[in-house]
């Protein structure tokens, strides 16, 4: 019996680990997003490509 438990408590802990290295790993993901059209329209009138 105290083997049984021991091996859950194994896979609990492995399953925590993996679980907070997965959150930090997503946390860490930098995000880009684009220029919204209007302001890459407003920069190419006010600077024309040479």
């Amino acid at each position: 019996m105290v083997t049984v438990i021991v091996i859950g408590i194994i896979i609990f802990i492995i399953v925590l680990a993996l679980t907070i290295f997965t959150i930090n790993k997503g946390y860490a993901y930098k995000h880009t997003i684009d220029e919204r059209p209007t302001e890459l329209e407003k920069k190419k009138k006010t600077h024309p490509p040479e």
